[in-house]
């Protein structure tokens, strides 16, 4: 969840680090944190609230040193305050720590310090980990490396850490289990980083640490890299990143989550570039060509995910069984893993995640192999866990998504299951030649129609303003339109902090109808595709209780626009390819809905982009 970034090397370290904590706040912003070497003494300035706050209570120990670190944090143990957050040091005064992620025994750790004489000050089980290190370290008279080594031996849990000791100046030692960690290589500098966007400017070539793996960086001195468990020596790859600095900024726009709205007709066209030849009736995807007989012959595809990215998987559902006629369910990576679930080497598991760091979706992955599970990942951060821990798997092409509530991964990621639910279907015969090259031909021009729906901003614009005081909402969709309203309900919570459901619109009698009065805001998505007549009666239920009707229709309807109160109008197409033009116009609206209320559209309060612990 948390961001950490560190530098060694000729610069001055603190722009560097503060530069790159602000690209991290995606990750956590509770509060934030740094630590300056100035070749004599560490220097640690922390705070409660933004990384723009600490950068303002540190300007006294600005100009110290071209060692340092720091840290945004997202808080698990311990309510985020000055002395909760990161860095933490040691009792002794001369080891300091970041850390990200979790560590599940540190109650009895800490117990047994205490035992021996260690005062803790804050109530993070970072600190406990940062002790244990100084314990470790002082009574075996071993180096840091050692140390650190040793002490996460003992720990259970998930961290990604870096470790600085005054004794030894020019070194960090960094290390990872279940969090992701990036080493720069410039030219006689390091950078370390939850991810690479602190340092895209400086260098293009990174290590990602694999699990299990701790690293030494020493100024002036190649990286060294071991597994944590049996000290053996791993030689690490050096990957080129992909990755340019105009991708991480605003580019003239208000917030990243507009930018990123507004960057889908292309990243959807990026996504299926090179994948899907329609003029030719192709589709060519490596990870699928190479497996293609795993697919064709399993009993059923199990997707796992969280969030909006299991909403995806919810439209892959009725895509994969109406296209491919295999069997699917949809699960929630976090409940998968715990419900001792059937499943074996006749599966086929698809997990998505935008970040390829969720834990529930690594736990859930790293269990459907022990049980003989074919495991396919679909992700958009190359190099990624999940991209790793996955026997095969296809990335999006979205680019960075710097804000916290997703919107281009939701639509790249169906985009991908797409192709891949249509490479099925041809190959199995389950479409005929004709429906296969017509859904070939449409995905090829959604990128044109998703431009147009974006068209819809201003009359969303209009609609927020109306109803952005209103304190709850409903969203009804049906068929492959029910996940999209579970979707727009999602981006008004997470952004607006409005109560927001979505239903299948015909369980709306089952219940939710009884909340419906002249206050509530309903959204209802009612393309003239599929069950519109069934969609229409449920419009006709509202309107009769003195709901307020939000309406996303095919333009040109007329029948929905005689009931609702508001209409937004999307482009005509197949209905399993209207989820990538009905989802436009909620996203808009709970955007300019945020924005009205005056939240912070890019950081939602207590929500963090890449989740990392349970």
């Amino acid at each position: 969840m948390c961001g950490i970034v560190g530098y060694i090397g000729h610069r001055e370290a603190f722009p560097i680090i503060i530069k790159g904590l602000k690209r991290l706040e995606y990750r956590g912003y509770d509060s934030a944190g740094i630590m300056l070497f100035d070749g004599e003494s560490m220097k640690v300035s922390k705070t409660k609230g933004k990384v723009s706050d600490l950068e303002e209570k540190s300007k006294e120990i600005s100009a110290n040193g071209s060692i340092g670190m720091g840290h945004t944090r997202w808080a698990t143990h311990g309510v985020p305050n000055d002395v909760n957050s990161h860095p933490h040091v040691s009792n002794s005064g001369e080891l300091a720590i970041i850390h990200n992620g979790i560590i599940e025994n540190y109650e009895p750790l800490k117990k047994e310090l205490m035992k021996r004489g260690y005062v803790f000050k804050s109530d993070t089980d970072t600190e406990v980990l940062i002790n244990l290190i100084e314990d470790v370290q002082k009574k075996d008279k071993l180096k840091l490396g050692k140390a650190v080594q040793i002490a996460l031996n003992q720990v259970v849990g998930a961290y990604a850490i870096c470790v600085f000791d005054t004794k030894k100046p020019d070194e960090i030692v960094v290390a990872r289990l279940g969090s992701p960690l990036a080493i720069g290589i410039g030219e006689d500098e390091f950078f370390i980083a939850s991810d690479a966007s602190p340092f895209i400017e400086y260098t293009s070539n990174a290590i990602y640490l694999e699990d299990e793996e701790m690293a030494i960086v020493r100024r002036n001195k190649s990286i060294k890299v071991r597994k944590i468990k049996d000290d053996s020596l791993v030689d690490p790859y050096v990957q080129e990143l992909q990755m340019n600095l105009e991708q991480i900024e605003k580019g003239g726009y208000e917030h990243f989550m507009l930018k990123e709205i507004y960057e889908q007709p292309n990243v959807i066209k990026d996504t299926y570039r090179g994948r899907l030849l329609a003029n030719k009736g192709i589709i060519q995807m490596a990870g699928i060509e190479d497996n293609l007989e795993k697919f064709l012959n399993a009993e059923r595809i199990i997707i796992v995910a969280c969030g909006t990215s299991w909403h995806a998987g919810l439209v892959a559902e009725y895509i994969f069984e109406e296209f491919a006629r295999i069997p699917v369910e949809v699960e929630y990576a976090s409940e998968f893993r715990y419900r001792n679930p059937i499943i074996g080497p006749k599966d086929v598991v698809i997990a998505i995640s935008q970040s390829g760091e969720t834990a529930d979706t690594l736990a859930a992955i790293k269990l459907a192999k022990e049980r003989g599970a074919f495991v396919f990942g679909v992700c958009n951060v190359v190099g990624s866990s999940i991209s790793r821990e996955t026997h095969a798997g296809a990335y999006t092409h979205a680019g960075p998504e710097i804000g916290v509530a997703s919107t281009k991964a939701f639509t790249t990621q169906i985009t991908i299951l797409t192709l891949i639910s249509l490479r099925l279907a041809k190959a199995k015969g389950t479409l005929s030649n004709s429906d296969f090259h017509r859904y070939l031909q449409e995905l090829e021009v959604i990128p044109e129609k998703v431009q147009e729906a974006l068209q819809t901003n201003d009359i969303a614009k209009t609609i927020a303003e109306i109803y952005k005081d209103a304190p709850n909402c409903l969203y009804l969709g049906r068929g492959y339109n029910f996940p999209v309203a579970l979707e727009g309900a999602l981006k008004l919570k997470e952004i607006s902090y409005i109560h927001a459901e979505g239903y299948p619109a015909a369980e709306m009698k089952h219940g939710p109808i009884a909340l419906i009065d002249e206050k509530m805001p309903v959204v209802v998505i009612a393309p003239k595709q599929g069950h519109y007549d069934k969609v229409v009666s449920n419009i006709q239920e509202i309107k009769s209780r003195s709901g307020k009707i939000i309406a996303v229709v095919t333009k040109g309807d007329t029948q929905v626009r005689d009931l609702a109160d508001h209409v937004i109008e999307i482009p005509d197409t197949i209905e399993a390819l209207t989820p990538l033009l009905t989802t436009i116009p909620l996203q808009l609206l709970s955007y300019h809905i945020a924005v009205f209320r005056g939240c912070n559209v890019d950081q939602p309060r207590n929500l963090a982009k890449s989740v990392t612990v349970e």
